[in-house]
């Protein structure tokens, strides 16, 4: 079988690259090379840049503000992207336009989608996400979070917890309870709230490196209108499961540009200290390259499906597993590679809790222990492995259902 891209693919390759020349100094080294303040804000403008250019939202309808193209384009541009060694977007993009942008997309009223997605790909609005509580993290049909209809608005008490960029956005997709009287994934209907009212409290939780990228949120009598609810009301339970299927599909077709990008400069970190020849280092490394390989074609299966009109489905769980899995094999890699020296932290840790380190980060020992750190959350965040792993065992090989606790009430 041979994988290749279309001529309409090529086509766009070429005016991503055109962007990129026209947009990049000469003596460009990445994203990854700046200063940490400089990177920020390099990002931000860089991300203005690809909205005004277009080259945000592309698989996205012409009508809400995006490019009218496919995600075989969206998987070309995060190539060229990943090649300039310059990110797609910033941090609260992934609850945006990979989230809520999408799901909306898919489940979102004419008058919703109107009304979200163009401001979201303009930046003008930034979303997180609100599902996670105290006593509801892999068991999320616990929730406690309850929304109670009141005229033309409802009316939500509750907390969320672990809401990444938080304190950055201006709007929360929230899971509450609207009927506690039926069974735990009935009566759960998926909102959008805003976070700048009275009744709403964003609360940072410090990390032990100083980051706050992590926040508690409380909801005191915060309201929403009656008609930001996506799909039926008690119903949100499926556009909750829609939602992290973009989360873990979408991911499929893109992550491997990142993966292969991280592989390549721990090969030349491999170089640099002289272990190119070392037998074992050799076969950890190729074994990297070939699991690296499969992700790559797993995320031709995913995308296969996007360009033939099929939503993401279990299959989702498949890629999340396995990347969050590898992650943890080639990051210990990079640390043994680093030996003695890896127990000295020198140079910038990655900006983000989550998967790899910027392209064009320079191969410093705190670069290499940030990204281990972040490889271990990867088993953990968008569902752990555990649950990725009872996802397909139930859902994708029929297998029996895990016993669970007798049904509660709130």
């Amino acid at each position: 079988m041979e994988f290749g891209y279309p001529p309409e693919a090529a086509q766009f390759r070429a005016r991503v690259r055109a962007f990129l020349a026209a947009n990049l100094p000469d003596d460009w080294k990445g994203v990854g090379s700046l200063a940490a303040p400089e990177a920020d804000a390099f990002t931000r403008d860089w991300r203005d840049r690809l909205y005004r250019a277009g080259l945000l939202g592309v698989s996205w309808p012409l009508e809400y503000g995006g490019g009218g193209l496919t995600k075989l384009h969206q998987v070309v541009l995060m190539e060229e992207l990943a090649r300039a060694r310059v990110p797609w977007g910033i941090r609260n993009d992934t609850f945006s336009i990979k989230m809520v942008g999408n799901t909306l997309l898919r489940a979102g009223t004419e008058e919703q989608k109107l009304r979200f997605l163009p401001k979201i790909l303009s930046g003008e609005e930034k979303w997180c996400q609100g599902y996670s509580e105290p006593g509801a993290g892999s068991d999320l049909a616990s929730l406690r979070t309850r929304a109670v209809l009141d005229g033309d608005e409802w009316v939500i008490d509750g907390q969320k917890i672990w809401t990444s960029m938080a304190h950055e956005a201006d709007w929360i997709f929230v899971l509450a309870r609207t009927n506690p009287d039926v069974p735990l994934h009935r009566g759960i209907s998926f909102l959008l709230v805003p976070l700048h009212q009275p009744g709403i409290e964003v609360r940072p939780i410090p990390a032990m490196n100083g980051d706050s990228e992590f926040n508690e949120v409380f909801f005191s009598a915060a309201r929403t209108a009656a008609v930001n609810v996506v799909g039926e009301v008690n119903s949100g339970w499926q556009v909750a499961m829609t939602l992290l299927g973009y989360e873990r599909g979408e991911e499929a077709a893109t992550n491997p540009v990142l993966f292969r990008n991280e592989l390549d400069r721990l090969r030349d970190l491999v170089r640099e200290r002289g272990l190119d020849g070392d037998p074992l280092v050799r076969q950890r490394l190729a074994d990297c390259y070939a699991r690296v390989e499969v992700m790559r074609f797993l995320g031709y299966r995913v995308l296969t499906g996007y360009l033939q009109g099929r939503p993401p489905g279990p299959e989702s769980s498949v890629s999340k597993l396995y990347w969050s899995e590898y992650h943890k094999q080639v990051t210990a890699l990079g640390l043994d590679v680093l030996g003695a020296a890896g127990m000295v932290v020198e140079g910038r840790m990655p900006p983000r809790a989550y998967r790899t380190d910027d392209p064009g980060s320079l191969n410093s020992t705190a670069s290499w222990i940030g990204t281990l750190y972040n490889s271990v959350a990867g088993t953990i965040y968008a569902g752990s492995s555990q649950v990725q792993r009872n996802i397909l065992g139930e859902n994708v090989l029929g297998l029996p259902k895990e016993p669970v606790a007798a049904t509660r009430k709130y």
